[in-house]
């Protein structure tokens, strides 16, 4: 039997009579990186703000690390353990700081001591396949 990371079963979201996500079904499997690409508009960012816990759900089931998105207890306790960037974010990101030191500079805005934002930066980077830019 394969572990899911994130179930999803009739997902719809509007945005006032804009209709972003119509009755999605989505299974993420553990163990694996997935990427979720398509055009400007077609609900990408929805979909993650639904997985992420950041965006309240309108219609369906969002089951995220096993519980029940929708339950405020649940959400809770998973969120601490799930990285979402949202769109537009990147525009806070330093040009004139390399990778390491943007990292660095924001993880020291979240209080971490230095020993802590190198065992994150590098368990993150490694995870994400980005370990090499730093």
């Amino acid at each position: 039997m394969t572990d899911f990371v994130a179930r999803l079963q009739g997902v719809q979201l509007d945005y006032g009579k804009t209709r972003a996500l119509a009755g999605v079904d989505l299974q993420l499997p553990a163990g694996c990186m997935v990427g979720l690409i398509g055009p400007d508009g077609v609900g990408k960012s929805s979909l993650l703000a639904l997985i992420s816990g950041s965006r309240r759900i309108q219609q369906g089931s969002v089951q995220v690390l096993g519980g029940d998105m929708a339950e405020r207890r649940h959400r809770n306790q998973v969120c601490p353990k799930i990285a979402y960037m949202p769109q537009g974010l990147g525009r806070n990101l330093y040009p004139t700081l390399s990778v390491e030191e943007n990292l660095q500079f924001f993880a020291r805005l979240f209080g971490h001591d230095a020993a802590e934002r190198r065992r994150r930066i590098d368990e993150l980077t490694i995870a994400t396949g980005l370990h090499d830019f730093l």
